[in-house]
């Protein structure tokens, strides 16, 4: 992807809490200090750091990027220090360390809370002196490297736990960017519906499609708790499975169609005072697996397997339940 799909006026957002995040993500761009982004999973952390390296003075230098929760200790240690020859068993050669390489660039250290405390002090010794020392090495090593962190974890927190170095929280913590969940901007969903189908249109040559007003009221309900992670493998998911160029409930992942189903199938409750709690229960658990199965069926056109994997039931006992409650398929 091009620089210039990280310019601040490519992310699109009509939401007021969003625009605040773009504008001190323009402010923290001009200056060369250390930033702090905390966000869910899935609020674009990345592409915040991304926007901010290639805002910077520092654009044109290296941008490396390495997730802290996928290593062990030791390999994290030789990932980001690199080592030296014969300093452990099938170290052949020499290897160069991350921050050797995003010298004079920018270093995007994803879920810095993840990280050990004895890889922290390193990391603090990088951040304050600018120098580090290779595994095996007794020769530091001289780096000028500007640091973005980000974490979906309190480490404030984390500090009063002893989990994470306070004296590395205020280092990384210079500037802090707050990201927003995707439930608290629902404004901006329309707006990035509209630009990743615009997307995969051209990314598949195909003909550009839409959602019909059920599917994009759907969107505007559902909280995404993957947030604009989640939104764009439901729509490109929904936008494969669709062979019309609308895209109707059916054609969403079966989990997000449960959702659905479990909110219209919860019936308004009455007291009857001729039944007792036991009877009242058990009328009221038939209803609801009733109104349940007929919007399963209604979601999925009829499908049978598809119901019953909304439903978390095999095949049979759907047909059982559609039995027993002499549902007909409607006709067209």
């Amino acid at each position: 992807m091009s620089h210039a799909a990280y310019q601040f006026d490519r992310i699109m957002s009509s939401s007021p809490l969003m625009r605040e995040v773009i504008e001190k993500l323009k402010v923290v761009s001009e200056k060369d200090v250390t930033v702090l982004i905390h966000g869910d999973s899935g609020t674009g952390k990345e592409l915040a750091a991304r926007a901010i390296h290639y805002n910077s003075p520092r654009k044109d230098k290296e941008f490396v990027i390495i997730n802290c929760s996928a290593f062990s200790d030791t390999l994290l240690e030789s990932e980001l220090f690199g080592y030296m020859k014969g300093s452990f068993t099938g170290a052949l050669t020499e290897k160069k360390g991350l921050f050797e390489i995003a010298d004079q660039g920018t270093f995007f250290l994803d879920e810095i809370g993840d990280m050990s405390p004895m890889l922290q002090v390193k990391l603090l010794r990088v951040i304050q002196e600018g120098t580090f020392l290779k595994v095996g090495g007794v020769k530091p090593s001289q780096v000028n490297v500007r640091i973005i962190a980000a974490t979906n974890r309190d480490l404030k927190k984390m500090v009063g736990e002893g989990a994470f170095r306070e004296d590395l929280y205020y280092r990384i913590n210079v500037m802090k960017v707050d990201l927003p969940a995707l439930k608290d901007r629902k404004e901006d969903i329309e707006i990035l519906v509209e630009d990743l189908l615009d997307q995969m249109s051209k990314a598949h040559q195909d003909k550009r499609k839409s959602f019909d007003p059920e599917v994009r009221q759907f969107f505007k309900d559902y909280d995404w708790p993957g947030n604009i992670r989640e939104l764009h493998n439901v729509v490109e998911h929904a936008a494969i499975m669709s062979k019309s160029d609308l895209i109707h409930m059916n054609h969403l992942p079966n989990e997000l169609v449960g959702t659905r189903v479990i909110k219209s199938s919860v019936p308004d409750v009455m007291v009857d005072e001729s039944l007792d709690l036991k009877e009242a229960k058990r009328i009221a658990t038939e209803q609801v697996e009733r109104k349940y199965i007929q919007e399963a069926l209604r979601k999925t056109n009829w499908n049978k397997s598809q119901a019953a994997k909304v439903l978390q039931i095999s095949r049979m006992d759907l047909i059982r339940k559609i039995n027993k409650y002499n549902f007909q398929k409607p006709t067209v």
